[in-house]
This record gives structure tokens, C-alpha cells and sequence, in this order.
């Protein structure tokens, strides 16, 4: 069997494919063992399975093409783009790693996985979005990176970004300083992301003209919020009456994004959480999407993502040991 032979553009050396000392090229061996792949000049040989060897080949041609759109390949780029070319349906890296939302200081804000594009995308298209998923998998981040550029391209006259202030087992009683100064800390990482997106020197700027509004979720009752992109963060703490509340703020001309992790509830009392329930409540209403994002999504140290899983599956665990399934006549 003859094998599929990838012709490498010359425009840029080969090691911007294979990586220094061929780190990107071990990843791709390890992925696929059961093809044979050599590296001659700036041609890639690959003999093995015809599907398989299909596939390794459009891989190899999806990161050409993210190389050829400007970007330099790092590993994580590369066992991402390998998770994407092996779901089912294949996904496109080049599609998902290439699409720029915002750039700030020569950094570049795009989306890292498939489900995080379809996510930006569910935004775009939706009045109200659902972003619900682990820590670390983009869903405040890329929600207040779209509504920056939001705001830029002039869709919207105002960014408002709230979160309840429930304590996850501090007290805010115990908290030295005037309220403001024991809210400050539950509002502290949106103030960290927007430095990240919006030269530091603005920031005061549009927070004294308005443009911009970071404020407890408590702030948002009575009012109507028109020509705004809003994000509510830390969504999981909020009750049914608080989720309820906040989504009837929703003016005209305006936009909502709504995230959180469901696993990680710190409401007092056992009290139920309004992100646990709001999609039996809305799951069937048009312009409403629920956006579920996972351990695969998260972007953080890629421990992170192990970590959250591990914590998955122990849960899951706990929960049948303490409720075990019973079937049969003789479970009685």
C-alpha cells in the first residue's frame, strides 16, 4: 500500500509544523500508533489504515491552515486539534482555533475547543445564552470577550457584569471595611478579566460614564436594562426568585448571557439553586440557549481539567453508594 504523501508549504520551515525537536510531530505519533509517519524535506509520509491515515492527513492539513492564517502552533494547539479531528462529527481546528473575537496589547482572545466556537456562536445568535460548565472552560471569559467587542463595534451603548454575593464558606460579616469593601472581593475576578481585554487606563473611564457597570446582582432589582450586553457570573448561586428577577431585567435592544457550574452551589440552607431549574423552565423558549460545557473545555492548566473529572466521577460515585439502584423481585 502506497503511502499518503503531505506536501508542506515552503513559506514557513517545517519546524513550525513538527515543533522544537519534533515535540509537535510525538504528540501526532502517539495519537495515531498504528500509522507509520516520516518526515522527509517538507514532505510527511503516512502509511498505515486508509481511514485512519485520511484523517491523520487532514489534521496535518488543518494545521497548515492555521499556520498559513498567522498563528505559531503550540502543543496544547496541536492535542487540542486532535481532539477536534477525532469527534464525530470531525470538527474543523483550523475553523475553531482561528476565529479572533478580540485583541488587546498583542494578545488574542478565540476560542480553544469546538463546544467553547459553538458556544461564541450560540451568543451571536441568541437574545439569552446559557454558558453552563466547569471551572476553567471559558464561560465568563469569552462571554465578556464578545461583549468588549460588542461594545467596540458599537452593538450595544453599555457592558453590565453582576454576580450574587454569596460567600463560598467565609462570611462577609467577618470581612473588615465598609460593604463596598466586602463586596469588592466577590466582583474582583470580572475586574481581572476586563483588565485583560480593555487597556487599564479606560477601565475607570467608562466605569464613571457608565459604559461600563460591575455591581451585586441585588443592584439589578426594579430596573430595565435596554441597549446593554449583560452577563450575569457565578449564575449557580442565585435562587429561583433571583434568576427570575434578573432575567425580567432584559430591556429592548439588549442581550444576556447567564453562566455558572452547577456543581459548585454555595447557597446557604440548602437552598435550591435557579441555574439547576431554569432550563425545565426554559428550555423550549426560542432565542434561549443552553450551552453545557465540560472538562474537555476547560483551558486552564491541563491539570485543571483532570482535576474536574476526578471530582466528577467521585461525586458520581458517592451518590450511587449512598442511593444504590435496586431491581428484581428480591430487592426489598
Amino acid at each position: 500500500m502506497d503511502p499518503i504523501v503531505i506536501k508542506v508549504p515552503t513559506a514557513f520551515p517545517m519546524v513550525a509544523l513538527v515543533g522544537p525537536s519534533d515535540c509537535h510531530l510525538r504528540i501526532l505519533e502517539n495519537k495515531f500508533p498504528q500509522l507509520a509517519i516520516t518526515v522527509r524535506g517538507n514532505e510527511i509520509y503516512v502509511k498505515g489504515e486508509p481511514d485512519l491515515a485520511k484523517q491523520f492527513s487532514g489534521l496535518v492539513e488543518e494545521l497548515i491552515a492555521i499556520l498559513r492564517g498567522g498563528q505559531n502552533l503550540t502543543t496544547d494547539m496541536v492535542a487540542r486539534s486532535i481532539e477536534m479531528i477525532k469527534q464525530d462529527p470531525a470538527q474543523h481546528p483550523a475553523e475553531v482555533l482561528s476565529l479572533n473575537i478580540l485583541s488587546n496589547r498583542g494578545k488574542t482572545i478565540r476560542p480553544k475547543t469546538a463546544n467553547q466556537k459553538n458556544y461564541v456562536d450560540a451568543i451571536d445568535t441568541n437574545t439569552i445564552t446559557f454558558g453552563i460548565g466547569p471551572a476553567g472552560s471559558g464561560k465568563t471569559y469569552l462571554a465578556m470577550a464578545k461583549a468588549v467587542q460588542a461594545l467596540q463595534a458599537k452593538q450595544f451603548n453599555r457592558i453590565i457584569l453582576t454576580r450574587p454575593a454569596v460567600e463560598a464558606g467565609e462570611r462577609l460579616g467577618f470581612l473588615p471595611g465598609t460593604l463596598h469593601e466586602k463586596i469588592d472581593p466577590y466582583l474582583r475576578p470580572l475586574f481581572d478579566a476586563l483588565h485583560d481585554m480593555i487597556d487599564q487606563d479606560a477601565i475607570p473611564r467608562l466605569m464613571n460614564s457608565g459604559v461600563i457597570e460591575v455591581a451585586p446582582l441585588a443592584y439589578m432589582r426594579g430596573r430595565t436594562l435596554n441597549d446593554a450586553f449583560i452577563i450575569l457570573d457565578e449564575a449557580q448561586n442565585t435562587t429561583a426568585e433571583q434568576m427570575k428577577m434578573f432575567l425580567t431585567r432584559l430591556g429592548f435592544g439588549s442581550k444576556m448571557v447567564v453562566t455558572g457550574d452547577v456543581t459548585q452551589v454555595d447557597l446557604p440552607n440548602n437552598s435550591q439553586s435557579g441555574l439547576k431549574i431554569v432550563q425545565d423552565i426554559l428550555g423550549d423558549v426560542a432565542d434561549i440557549s443552553f450551552m453545557h460545557l465540560t472538562a474537555e473545555d476547560v483551558v486552564r492548566n491541563r491539570l485543571v481539567g483532570d482535576i474536574v473529572t476526578a471530582y466528577g466521577n467521585w461525586d458520581e460515585n458517592i451518590t450511587k453508594s449512598t442511593f444504590p439502584i435496586r431491581s428484581g423481585k428480591n430487592d426489598r
